[in-house]
Order: structure tokens, then sequence, then C-alpha cells
């Protein structure tokens, strides 16, 4: 009964349908993006410089003669892997530690927050940078460094869900017949806390996506000729009236897959509320 509740309230919002739509379309492009893309996306064809969009390339070349739709679509790939990345590794960490915290309570509690105070009390994007620089460009470390730099903010979120739960009938039951703590962390803390943790990832990948383009555009995250869309549109930043399709393109496919990850959280977001399910 509870699924079809779910279900039913989330066709009704045709904004989450719309986002489910466009994720499901990102996903099958990122997967079969060998075979959409007509081009090589980092071959150079210096016959074909800066031409714009044509029947033979549909949203233009560079510079360097490269088809940008083939590297828009192979950039899909790179920002699946970041926004989805980056989501699993730091919601691993901050969910752990934010149901700890609110758990437990206590010296446990102060020393987790305090530290994600501190880490808050820093700019994101000035850690991401030093840390970024530290490592040196690609995938993995930009992965890494965005994982540091993001966990506290599930942690916060997963924080206040413990807090409520620890205080709900079934955990004093539980306590009352002997139960430890990491049984009551584990069989009935995280499930009761779950649905919230994964309609805050459908928010935060595409954050994700758009703080990892950032870091390559300003040159410390993924590094040229990888098709990624922060380095295609920084590629084209110099010529934004000349060749305009260059940062256009790939900045509009990155505003639409933002905006269906977005529709599909709110989605998510509503079905899961309980106040909702009530008057359903």
């Amino acid at each position: 009964m509870g699924y079809k509740l779910l279900s039913k309230a989330f066709r009704k919002n045709r904004l989450a349908v719309v986002g489910m739509v466009i994720v499901i379309a990102f996903l099958v492009i990122s997967a079969f993006a060998l075979w959409i893309s007509p081009y090589d996306p980092i071959e150079q064809n210096y016959q074909s410089l800066l031409k714009p969009p044509s029947l033979k390339h549909f949203m233009g070349t560079d510079h360097y003669g490269r088809d940008v739709f083939s590297r828009v679509v192979h950039g899909a790939r790179y920002a699946l892997l970041i926004g989805f990345g980056v989501v699993v590794m730091e919601g691993a960490i901050g969910v752990l530690l934010g149901v700890a915290s609110g758990y437990f309570g206590g010296v446990v509690d102060n020393v987790i927050m305090r530290f994600v105070d501190t880490m808050l009390a820093i700019p994101a994007m000035v850690l991401a940078i030093v840390i970024a620089g530290s490592f040196g460009g690609g995938l993995v470390s930009l992965i890494v460094t965005m994982t540091i730099v993001s966990w506290t903010h599930f942690a916060r979120l997963m924080r206040g869900e413990a807090l409520v739960e620890k205080e709900k009938v079934y955990v004093e039951s539980a306590r009352a017949i002997g139960a430890s703590h990491i049984r009551i962390l584990l069989i009935h803390i995280l499930p009761n806390t779950v649905s919230t943790a994964i309609v805050f990832s459908t928010l935060e990948i595409p954050w994700a996506i758009l703080f990892s383009a950032s870091l390559s555009f300003l040159g410390v995250g993924i590094k040229p000729p990888t098709p990624e869309w922060g380095s295609i549109i920084a590629s084209g930043r110099d010529c934004l009236r000349s060749a305009w399709w260059i940062t256009t393109f790939p900045g509009l496919f990155m505003m639409i897959v933002v905006l269906g990850f977005n529709f599909l959280g709110d989605g998510l977001r509503d079905a899961f509320d309980p106040r909702l399910i009530r008057k359903r």
C-alpha cells in the first residue's frame, strides 16, 4: 500500500515526471556515448576549425576542429561518474557520522559537529581549489576533493534525522529489551532515515555536477583535452561572440540535466513526506 501511495503521489507531480525523463535520458546518453557521438571527442581536424552548427556538426566545432556534440555527449559520462561517485562517497561518510552524532550525543556529538562547523566555516570553493591543486588534476582526485568538501552536507542532515528517530517509541522499546547500540543503529535508525538520504542524494548530484564543472572551468579539475563540460565551456570563453556554440551547448545541456535532477528530487521529497501521505 505504501509503495502504491508513493507511486501515485510521484505521478501526480508533472515536474517530477519530467525530471525523471530527463535523468533517464541523461543515463542513456552516458551509457551509449560511444554509439551516439558521430566523431571521436578528442580527434583534431584542422580542416574544420570553428565551424558553426550544421548538418555535419550539430553543435559546431571548436578551435581544434573537434566536434562539440561528440564532446558534450562524452562529457555526460564524466558528469555521471562525478555526480554518483561523489554522492556515494560523501553519503557513506556523512550518513554514518551524522547518525552516530545524533544517536550518541554528548562528547561524540560535540566532537563530530564542531569538526563539521569548522569545515563549513571555510568557503567550499577555496578549500576545493587548495585540495585539488595539491592532488593534481584527474577524475579520481576531483571526486576525492569534492567528497572532502561536501560530506558535511549529509552529516548535518542525518544528525537531525537521528535526533528525531532516537526519541521514537520503537527505539525505546529496543533499548528496554537490551538491544545493543549497533543493532539499534543498523536495524532501526538507519532504515527509517534512508528515504531522507535518498531524496537528498538526488539534490546533491546536480550540485556535484555544477561544482566539478566550476573547478574544471578554473583549471583545477579535469584537464583538457578530456571532454568534461566545465573544461569545454572554459575553452570557448575567449570567443563568445565569434564561436558562441562552444560554450552555449554544453552549458545548456548541463542546465537541463541539473533541472532534471532537481525536479526529480522535489518529487521524491513530496512523495516521501509523511504529512502529505496522510492526506492522500
